[in-house]
C-alpha cells in the first residue's frame, strides 16, 4: 500500500510539473505577443494548450478575416501552411508566421496549379471552385474559393451547368447532393476524415443510446449517409450547443472537442474514430511559437503575381 501511494505521489508531482511548465510557456508567449504587437490565431484542431491562449480560435479563413480587422503587425497562425498562406494573402501589410514549418496538409499536396489548368482546358465552360484547403498557387488559377460551410452556395451562385471542384472529392460529392449542377471533382481527400466508417457509428450508437452523429463534409459519402447532422467545424459548435441531446459522436479532428467541452460541460463528446487525429495539426507546440516569435522564423511570403489573383478568388467568395 505504501509503495503504491509513493508511486502515485511521484505521478502527481510529474503532472504538476508538466502543468507548471505549460503555464510558464503560455505566459512567455503572451508576453512576446504583447511586446511585438502580434496576435495568435489557433485553428479548431490545434492542441488544447494553444487554443487556450489564442486571441482568436476558429476555422481557417474565418481567422484570416478576423486578423485583417486588427492593428497587429504580426500574425502567428497555429494551423497548417495553407492557412498561414491565406492569412498572408489577406493581410499583405502584416508579417505572417507559421510556428512549425513542417505543418502541411496531405490533401493540399494532392493537386497542383498545373493540374487545375489542365482540368480547365478539358472543361472550358466550367468555372473552378477551389476549396480553401489549397495552396496559394492553386487559388491563383481558380475562379472562386469556397469553405465547407458555403460550398453549396458558392456552386449555385455560378453561371453554367457544371463546375470543377478541387481538391476534395468528398466535399464535391456532398455538394452534388444539393445542387442541380454537374460537379466535376478532383480525386483528393482528407486522410483523417476518411478513417470514420459507418460501422464505427453503429457501434458507438449502440454503446451510447440517443447519441447524435455529427459529420464533416470532408467525410466519405457512406459516412455522410449515416450522419444526423453535417456541417463545418463552426457549424458543429452551434449545433451541439443548441441541441437537447446529451451525447454527440464527433466526426472530425479531436481537437474540436476542447471548445465543445468548455462550452457544454454537461454534454458528452465522443470521437467517431480513435484515428481521427491530424498529425500535421498536432505538430505545433508552445516551444515552436516561442522560437518563431523570438527569432522571427518561418515567415510566410507570397509573391505578388500569385497573391493578387489568389486574393481575387477569395474575395469573389466573400462578396457572396
Amino acid at each position: 500500500m505504501d509503495n503504491g501511494r509513493y508511486f502515485n505521489d511521484i505521478g502527481d508531482k510529474q503532472n504538476i510539473g508538466k502543468d507548471e511548465d505549460i503555464k510558464l510557456k503560455q505566459e512567455k508567449i503572451k508576453d512576446l505577443l504583447k511586446k511585438k504587437n502580434a496576435i495568435l490565431l489557433a485553428h479548431n484542431y490545434q492542441r488544447d494548450e494553444i487554443q487556450e491562449i489564442a486571441d482568436f480560435q476558429g476555422d481557417s479563413l474565418e481567422l484570416s478575416v478576423k486578423a485583417n480587422k486588427t492593428d497587429a503587425e504580426i500574425i502567428v497562425f497555429c494551423g497548417v501552411k495553407f492557412m498561414a498562406e491565406s492569412a498572408a494573402i489577406m493581410n499583405p501589410d502584416k508579417t505572417v508566421i507559421l510556428p512549425n514549418e513542417n505543418a502541411g496538409c496531405p490533401m493540399v499536396d494532392m493537386i497542383t496549379a498545373k493540374e487545375i489548368l489542365n482540368l480547365k482546358a478539358g472543361y472550358p465552360d466550367a468555372p473552378v471552385v477551389a476549396y480553401v484547403n489549397t495552396s496559394a498557387e492553386c487559388k491563383a488559377v481558380s475562379d472562386i474559393c469556397c469553405t465547407s460551410a458555403n460550398a453549396v452556395k458558392v456552386v449555385d451562385s455560378l453561371r453554367g451547368e457544371r463546375v470543377i471542384m478541387v481538391p476534395d472529392k468528398n466535399l464535391g460529392s456532398y455538394v452534388q447532393r444539393y445542387t442541380r449542377k454537374e460537379v466535376i471533382s478532383w480525386p483528393g481527400y482528407c486522410p483523417p476524415h476518411k478513417r470514420t466508417k459507418p460501422e464505427d457509428i453503429k457501434a458507438l450508437k449502440e454503446k451510447y443510446p440517443g447519441a447524435l452523429f455529427v459529420a464533416h463534409p470532408e467525410s466519405t459519402p457512406e459516412t455522410i449517409d449515416v450522419a444526423d447532422h453535417v456541417s463545418s467545424t463552426s457549424g458543429m459548435y452551434k449545433f451541439v450547443m443548441e441541441s437537447a441531446a446529451k451525447y454527440f459522436i464527433i466526426g472530425t479532428e479531436r481537437g474540436i472537442m476542447y471548445k465543445m467541452k468548455k462550452e457544454n460541460p454537461n454534454k458528452v463528446f465522443i470521437s467517431s474514430n480513435k484515428g481521427l487525429v491530424c498529425p500535421n495539426m498536432k505538430k505545433t507546440h508552445l516551444e515552436d511559437i516561442i522560437n518563431s516569435l523570438e527569432n522571427m522564423k518561418n515567415i510566410i511570403k507570397i509573391p505578388e503575381e500569385i497573391r493578387i489573383p489568389a486574393r481575387k478568388s477569395i474575395e469573389n467568395m466573400l462578396s457572396l
